[in-house]
């Protein structure tokens, strides 16, 4: 059933089929995926009440990492209860519009993990570069400037997906053949020319991932200059030591994302159901993944998890 607006026709509600080719193991996949996201509320919720509680914390480094435990907050919760709904309950159907703002969320929320990732390195760079000037450089100030920049970004760049997609018309078919609604995914449902949408799509994630990458890549090409010139090789362990968990996020994020890209749009041959596992992967492992990596290699943060178990004051 079509509804009529002022530019289009547009379905009441599409169908979201959860994860075609595996309908008799869906209800047991649900559970480890009910489990890391368990697991990824738990561990952002745990780093965003260490870091408000704790002063010492509120420095460039953890204020960024706040922000990334917010924005993966976010981007897991605006899939997982539906595909958990649909897996479990046989929950198919999602209104029109809460399909468009599940799009909106998964993209402009993607792409401010990039970005404060992005910032991240920088942070990084002035700490390790010019550790004289860390403080008096990336002020409280100047860090929410940048969150706010990365968020802006996201607004400017995602918003256009929701507005060209919502004044277009739509076939009768209204079935998405993966749990969660997507931008590609969507605009395959649209009965009118989508070429404009699709170069706008990729000129976005080529835009986004590729200015992020650059800027992360000279960072480290700085840091690993500066690095390799001090003097011995301790302080040079302990500078990429501060590193390391920024790199494992990193590539926890751009890995999966990478392969769900490429496989969508030229793995032709790679089954539906190892895409839709993949792109759900991507929108879970990092979120699950992050506050572990930070937990465990971050020592005041991990202090902080184990005095609060052990019912320990700080």
């Amino acid at each position: 059933m079509l509804a009529s607006g002022n530019h289009s026709s547009y379905p009441v509600s599409f169908i979201l089929l959860g994860i075609p080719g595996l309908e008799n193991s869906q209800f047991w996949i649900a559970f480890p995926l009910c489990a890391m996201y368990v697991v990824a509320i738990i561990g952002n919720t745990t780093v965003l009440h260490i870091i408000r509680i704790d002063h010492t914390l509120h420095e460039p480094m953890y204020l960024f990492l706040a922000m990334l435990a917010i924005t993966d907050l976010v981007l897991s919760s605006s899939t997982q209860p539906k595909m958990l709904a649909i897996l479990w309950f046989h929950a198919h159907e999602t209104e029109y519009h809460a399909c468009l703002i599940q799009v909106f969320f998964i993209h402009a929320f993607s792409s401010v993990e990039s970005g404060v990732l992005m910032a991240m390195a920088l942070d990084r760079y002035v700490a390790i570069c010019f550790p004289l000037r860390h403080s008096s450089v990336l002020t409280p100030a100047v860090v929410g400037k940048l969150g706010a920049a990365v968020m802006m970004r996201a607004l400017l760049l995602v918003s256009p997906f929701c507005i060209m997609v919502s004044r277009m018309p739509f076939c009768p078919n209204q079935i998405i053949p993966q749990p969660y609604c997507e931008h590609m995914a969507v605009l395959k449902l649209v009965c009118a020319d989508t070429r404009v949408n699709r170069a706008y799509g990729l000129f976005v994630a080529f835009s986004v991932v590729g200015f992020d990458m650059i800027v992360i890549s000279v960072s480290y090409v700085m840091i690993l200059r500066t690095v390799l010139g001090l003097p011995s090789g301790q302080a040079q362990l302990k500078a990429f030591g501060t590193c390391a968990s920024h790199i494992c996020v990193i590539l926890a994020l751009y890995i999966p994302a990478l392969f769900t890209f490429l496989t969508h749009r030229f793995g032709h041959h790679v089954s539906r159901a190892v895409h839709i596992m993949f792109a759900n992967l991507y929108l879970l492992v990092p979120p699950m993944l992050n506050p572990i990596i930070y937990g465990v290699r971050t020592k005041q943060i991990r202090n902080r998890v184990i005095q609060g178990c052990c019912g320990k004051d700080p």
